[in-house]
């Protein structure tokens, strides 16, 4: 369903990456590796519209997204390193804004990620593992075909981590797909790697 065709993306004067083919089929899951600097987090970008692509082109279902980038922008959710919360508003606060946006349970959101009894915090007083697993919850409320996760696990302990295997699991056996840049195992059964370096 997403196929990407000899990608190349600069930043700067250097070549982050180029010439990078590969696809992602419904209900796969792709574990990027690579060192630093690889260009892991770029691709995801790229893949999300936030950065241009220097040549080539990405797909989705035979069409070149770049044709209709609203509509490929609603199909995916992007998880970069910053976890994007507002502060000021409580846990059910930030989930409620983007389920505003793109719809969704709240109270499922939370529970999926184990935040119900944090729901009335502010996000400003929330731990660091606290704040990725809200952001990770951000995921689970309402339904869209490609996730794009860069370190999704940095910060989450061990019960978050399974917790967020079990997302993963859910989203990938509906169909969904997953492409997440990481330097230590995923929770994905099956899933496949794409090393960059």
């Amino acid at each position: 369903m997403l196929r990407v065709e000899e990608l190349a993306c600069w930043r700067g004067e250097r070549a982050v990456f180029a010439g990078l083919s590969f696809s992602l089929e419904a209900g796969e899951a792709v574990a990027l590796l690579g060192p630093n600097g690889a260009g892991k987090s770029s691709l995801l970008r790229v893949l999300a519209g936030l950065l241009p692509a220097a040549e080539g082109r990405i797909l989705w279902a035979g069409k070149d997204v770049r044709q209709d980038a609203p509509s490929h922008a609603v199909r995916l959710r992007y998880l970069g390193h910053l976890d994007a919360l507002k502060p000021a508003l409580s846990v059910r606060e930030n989930l409620a804004f983007h389920a505003a946006l793109s719809g969704g349970d709240v109270d499922a959101a939370l529970g999926s990620m184990a935040l119900a009894p944090l729901a009335e915090l502010p996000a400003r007083v929330l731990s660091a593992g606290q704040r990725r697993r809200l952001a990770i919850a951000r995921l689970a409320l309402a339904p869209a075909a490609l996730w794009l996760l860069d370190e999704p696990t940095v910060g989450l302990d061990t019960a978050s981590i399974a917790r967020f295997g079990r997302l993963l699991a859910a989203h990938c056996g509906q169909g969904g797909m997953v492409l997440a840049a990481t330097h230590v195992p995923l929770p994905i059964v099956g899933g496949r790697q794409l090393d960059m370096s």
